[in-house]
């Protein structure tokens, strides 16, 4: 097996893993979000995680990021700090984990058109069928789920899919230059100033009373969320490349499905898992789909 070779398997597994640990913060948002404010849990895991981070760089003795690495770093905060977790809170508050599963099972095809578009690539008729398609896909769902009509939550949902493919694709491409534990950590502690305050207020105003299975559904979202899954995940993609790794993006609503199932109790219908295949499959086929340079 040549170095290469080897670099884009190890990347794989480490893609994989990140995938895997990503797959059950809905199910664990929801648990949270039963009993704590929506807003805390979202704001909060983020100051957990950036307490972690600010930790990790300084055992590292991370050298601080350049002007232009703030400005795609700031990108990601609003993106996978802020607005993925925020949207995916208030969310989880009024549909099941298994609904926010499938609608966010387009995520791998938003996180390639930001890609493309970010970085001045020129996705092809096929690629944008296909992505026309899948979103028809979750549209219909929704539309479903809820008698003819769109569901608050879903709206949120479509948010928290634009604020994660914009963080993922700008992540993926700085981690190739300063390492996938370096883009989140810096991420989550230039973040820090304005979440600590709003987190402080947050659990002074709405109070923090909740039992031991919501703390330990915040604290999942908190320390493997939004901490120990990027790792992960944004290793992988510099290792093994974000396009060749994001293709395990693809089981990540099948988990998020299982986990809901076990975790919840949600049941597992055919209709979700129908829509499910559905979903993936054209993601998958829009995946291959030329986008040229």
């Amino acid at each position: 097996m040549s170095m290469t070779t080897h670099q884009e398997t190890r990347g794989m597994w480490l893609g994989l893993a990140g995938v895997a640990i990503f797959s059950l913060t809905l199910p664990f948002t929801r648990m949270a979000v039963a009993e704590l404010h929506p807003v805390f849990v979202a704001l909060g895991r983020a100051v957990v995680a950036a307490g972690l981070s600010a930790a990790l760089l300084y055992m590292q003795k991370a050298v601080r990021p350049d002007r232009q690495q703030l400005r795609a770093l700031l990108i990601i905060a609003v993106g996978v700090v802020i607005g993925f977790p925020l949207l995916t809170s208030l969310a989880m508050q009024h549909v099941p984990a298994m609904h926010g599963a499938i609608v966010l099972g387009i995520l791998p095809l938003g996180t390639a058109l930001f890609a493309a578009l970010r970085f001045h690539e020129r996705p092809s008729v096929g690629f944008w069928t296909m992505a026309i398609i899948g979103s028809a896909l979750v549209v219909v769902f929704a539309l479903i789920q809820g008698a003819g009509e769109f569901q608050w939550a879903d709206l949120a949902l479509f948010g928290a899919v634009i604020a994660a493919s914009m963080g993922y694709a700008e992540g993926g491409r700085l981690s190739q230059v300063m390492g996938g534990q370096r883009v989140i950590c810096w991420a989550l502690v230039i973040s820090m100033p304005v979440l600590l305050p709003l987190t402080i207020w947050l659990a002074l105003h709405y109070g923090l009373a909740a039992s031991g299975k919501a703390w330990f559904g915040f604290a999942y979202v908190s320390v493997f969320s939004m901490f120990i899954g990027f790792l992960f995940w944004y290793k992988g993609l510099a290792m093994g490349g974000i396009a060749r790794v994001g293709q395990v993006q693809l089981l990540q609503p099948f988990l998020s499905l299982l986990g809901a199932a076990v975790l919840l109790g949600e049941g597992l219908s055919w209709m979700n898992i129908g829509f499910a295949i559905a979903v993936i499959g054209i993601v998958a086929i829009g995946r291959r789909m030329n986008i040229r340079r």
